[in-house]
């Protein structure tokens, strides 16, 4: 009697087995997350919470200063083209006007036949008078050459005003697109800094600085502050001083990035809204402000002067004395008082 065999499993097809391993592949990588970590982010301490938030505000804070910068050149470029939309619209005005003169002579000469001025004299029944007239009339006709002169220079005006507003709409265009560009990558750092943020709880949130609310984090900040007028009196003029009292009155006032105030300030918001109250004008961004004045070392520091942070001069804070600034510093904390030490300082710049 033949042996009883169990039955051999039919091997997979080539196919199914495929298959098959492209799912275990993809459950354990989704397992591993792919780089062996589990799928799930580790679990970090608070400490890790704060470095990672810091690193993020300080790329969001780069970002920014390139966001006030692009809005700056689309705005200036706005008005440019404004202007010669302005001027190309008189100039079509004048123009219009021209050509109306233009014509009316035109129809009236062809009214009068144009008859050969030899023809017209031989005709005359008071050749005195002709000549006089024909006198008259050959003054008009180089007044009329003018006229069309005129014309053609007013066409060949408004084409080249033309040309530079299409210019001046490609930079505005690409400026906008520049201002997205920066706009996203601000509001992906923003949030993923709440993110992180909110894995805290709120004694936790409270030690790292990140106050719940205007009216809680303005009475904290002013209850640990001097008097303004020391370091106003100390500042090197009374435009300086009136920079310095004005972030005094803004201590309190929420971070808001590309804000210029007079509620909510960035860093080089801040900074352009001060000096723009003690009647200088200074520009939008940190990299252009440092250029704006003359440059002082650390130890030359008097109330007033600019105080620029990182290697890359993207935070920027008014100098008040005894080692102290006022600054936005970011969407955790309200404008207040910090010492120079709290970031890496990269120079200054006294602007009166």
């Amino acid at each position: 009697m033949a042996a009883h065999r169990k039955p051999r499993q039919r091997a997979m097809s080539g196919g199914k087995a495929r298959t098959a391993a492209t799912i275990a592949l993809a459950g354990a990588a989704t397992a591993t997350g792919f780089d062996g970590t589990g799928h799930a982010e580790p679990q970090l301490t608070p400490g890790q919470v704060e470095a990672k938030v810091d690193r993020l505000y300080r790329k969001a804070e780069v970002a920014t200063e390139k966001y006030n910068g692009a809005k700056e050149k689309a705005d200036a470029a706005r008005q440019r083209l404004k202007g010669l939309q302005d001027q190309a619209a008189r100039k079509e005005e004048r123009l219009d006007s021209a050509r109306d003169a233009l014509g009316s002579v035109a129809a009236a000469q062809y009214r009068a036949g144009g008859l050969d001025p030899a023809v017209q004299l031989a005709l005359s029944d008071d050749p005195d008078r002709y000549l006089e007239n024909a006198e008259f009339a050959e003054r008009a006709g180089n007044r009329q050459n003018a006229a069309v002169a005129g014309v053609r220079k007013q066409l060949r005006e408004i084409e080249q005003l033309r040309g530079a507003a299409h210019i001046e709409l490609t930079s505005l265009r690409s400026r906008q697109t520049e201002l997205k560009r920066h706009k996203k990558t601000i509001t992906a750092k923003l949030g993923s800094a709440r993110r992180l943020l909110s894995r805290l709880d709120a004694q936790e949130r409270s030690r790292l600085g990140v106050s719940q609310g205007r009216a809680s984090r303005a009475a904290g900040v002013r209850d640990s502050l001097a008097a303004p007028g020391s370091a106003s009196s100390q500042a090197p003029g009374s435009r300086a001083a009136a920079a310095v009292s004005y972030a005094h009155q803004k201590l309190g006032s929420p971070y808001v990035w590309g804000a210029t105030g007079p509620n909510a300030f960035d860093c080089s918001g801040l900074v352009q809204a001060a000096y723009r109250a003690a009647g200088i004008a200074l520009p939008r961004t940190t990299y252009s402000q440092i250029a704006s004045g003359r440059r002082v070392s650390r130890s030359e520091l008097l109330p007033g002067d600019l105080v620029f942070f990182y290697a890359g001069i993207s935070h920027v804070g008014i100098y008040v004395g005894n080692g102290r600034m006022i600054h936005a510093p970011n969407p955790s904390a309200p404008v207040r008082i910090a010492p120079l030490d709290e970031m890496p300082f990269a120079g200054a710049t006294r602007v009166v």
